[in-house]
């Protein structure tokens, strides 16, 4: 990372890889997700060092609700227990809480601590770190797709100028800027149902390194990987200059 070049304002990351940590280690799924819950911590705040405005972690899909009963149990304790720890950190550090997806389908207890942590920081304005909870890119799609047309036809919207800045209104992320690089540790390549409208002028850094074991060091490398890229949103490289400048 070149500290003289620009960092991406937003930064959205898919932390996998906490189980597979956990079996090479001969330890409980649980205890990958635990030390996953630390990396989430370090590094959040890593960015925030760095530079980074806004951090989004892709925490929990509507998908993982397939995984065993026993491990989204223990994965929402995981998350209360987090809410109920971070909260007077994240007040100190001037940290503002927000939030992405479903989370009124969470456990009581999990969404009693998101309010009140949400609420709590909501004056904070340098630094943002959104978790993506009970989030699936094709669901957000199809709410806001109903949400649009319902406004369309209560005359909220106009008929016939259906635009990207129209429709983005509806989405979970409405008030948030894209993501300007997203990251996805443990080798996998895909964006398994993340920000897939948001992302779409994004650069993608991936990394075999489980998430437990994601440092600053990796996310410096993954920024570094950014400022060498060339980002034209359409245009030649020639109306253009590198990422970095």
């Amino acid at each position: 990372m070149d500290p003289s070049l620009a960092v991406p304002a937003h930064v959205a990351i898919i932390m996998d890889g906490n189980g597979r940590w956990a079996t090479q280690r001969g330890l409980p799924r649980i205890e990958g997700h635990r030390r996953g819950v630390e990396t989430v911590r370090a590094v959040s705040r890593a960015a925030r060092d760095l530079g980074v405005r806004m951090l989004t972690l892709y925490a929990f899909s509507v998908e993982n609700w397939r995984r065993p009963a026993e491990e989204i149990g223990a994965l929402m304790g995981l998350l209360e227990h987090y809410l109920r720890r971070e909260l007077d950190n994240l007040r100190r550090e001037g940290i503002r809480l927000r939030t992405i997806g479903r989370t009124q389908d969470l456990p009581a207890g999990v969404q009693a601590r998101l309010r009140e942590a949400e609420a709590e920081t909501r004056h904070l304005t340098g630094y943002t770190l959104v978790l993506a909870l009970n989030y699936g890119s094709r669901t957000e799609v199809a709410e806001a797709a109903r949400a649009y047309a319902a406004a369309v036809a209560a005359g909220r919207q106009p008929a016939g100028e259906a635009s990207w800045e129209h429709f983005r209104r509806y989405l979970y992320t409405a008030e948030l800027p894209d993501p300007d690089l997203v990251v996805r540790t443990s080798g996998e390549t895909r964006l398994s149902n993340f920000l897939l409208l948001q992302a779409a002028y994004a650069e993608f850094h991936f990394t075999p390194v489980l998430w437990p074991d994601f440092s600053r060091a990796d996310l410096e490398a993954a920024i570094a990987d950014y400022q060498g890229r060339e980002r034209r949103f359409g245009r030649t490289s020639a109306q253009v200059e590198p990422a970095g400048t």
